[in-house]
């Protein structure tokens, strides 16, 4: 399984787009937290906060990890070494989670470097360090729980077609979805009474506590719960390969 982890990993940062994925991160990220003015301008609020960050991450989650994950499975299905990996001595969900795994780690480098962000702004502080540094943590936990959660449907959304760019529409959609959709469901009269249960079926609203470097265990729960089931969806699919 770890083979299969590194063989991913070393796929995706071995080619030129698996670089340009991750400047396109950094680069947006940047621009809106240092150039472009706006209340997303930490220069321009005047206060050492990354909030701002964790503000604009997810957006760009949604379209950066269905570009991580498209090909994770659609490639393997394209060209046919999908059975190969299958005759491997490992069980289906091993070969799902190693890949989901290695979706992850992918997520993690991206994410790593903004800590250069973290790190001017606690020195920017008036006194220096003056940052919720615990409070800042805390929300990189959560925005990482938020990422490993698109992985998961990413990695679901490539498992489905073959087409890299097919499983990207599916994952975005799916991703965008699951982050605000079922907020835009509760807001109809129809659901008025079930609005609150409609809401939190969605990931922002648990996002939401997690992006404040709030860590509660009904949070967790939901997004851990969440990633097994896109888990076992995909599984599912690739076992239905051999009926």
């Amino acid at each position: 399984m770890i083979s299969l982890i590194y063989k991913e990993i070393h796929s995706f940062l071995g080619s030129l787009i698996g670089y340009i994925v991750i400047a396109i991160f950094l680069t947006t990220i940047g621009l809106f937290l240092w150039i472009f003015p706006g209340d997303t301008n930490i220069l321009d609020s005047g206060y050492s906060s990354l909030d701002s960050l964790f503000y604009i991450s997810p957006w760009v989650f949604i379209f950066l990890i269905p570009a991580i994950t498209m090909r994770l499975f659609s490639e393997e299905s394209r060209t046919g070494t999908i059975e190969l990996l299958l005759t491997k001595p490992l069980t289906d969900f091993q070969i799902v989670f190693a890949k989901y795994l290695a979706g992850f780690l992918l997520v993690f480098f991206s994410v790593l470097p903004t800590l250069v962000y973290f790190y001017s702004v606690y020195q920017l502080g008036a006194p220096t360090g003056n940052i919720d540094v615990g409070g800042t943590l805390g929300s990189y936990f959560g925005l990482l729980f938020l990422g490993s959660v698109f992985v998961s449907i990413g990695l679901f959304s490539s498992a489905i077609s073959n087409n890299q760019i097919v499983s990207f529409i599916v994952g975005v959609f799916l991703s965008f979805f699951v982050y605000v959709g079922f907020e835009s469901i509760s807001s109809l009269k129809m659901f008025e009474k079930i609005d609150d249960l409609i809401i939190n079926l969605g990931i922002n609203a648990h996002n939401l506590s997690m992006s404040r470097g709030v860590i509660d265990t009904r949070d967790v729960i939901y997004f851990l719960g969440v990633i097994f089931l896109f888990l076992l969806l995909t599984k599912t699919v690739l076992s239905s390969r051999k009926w």
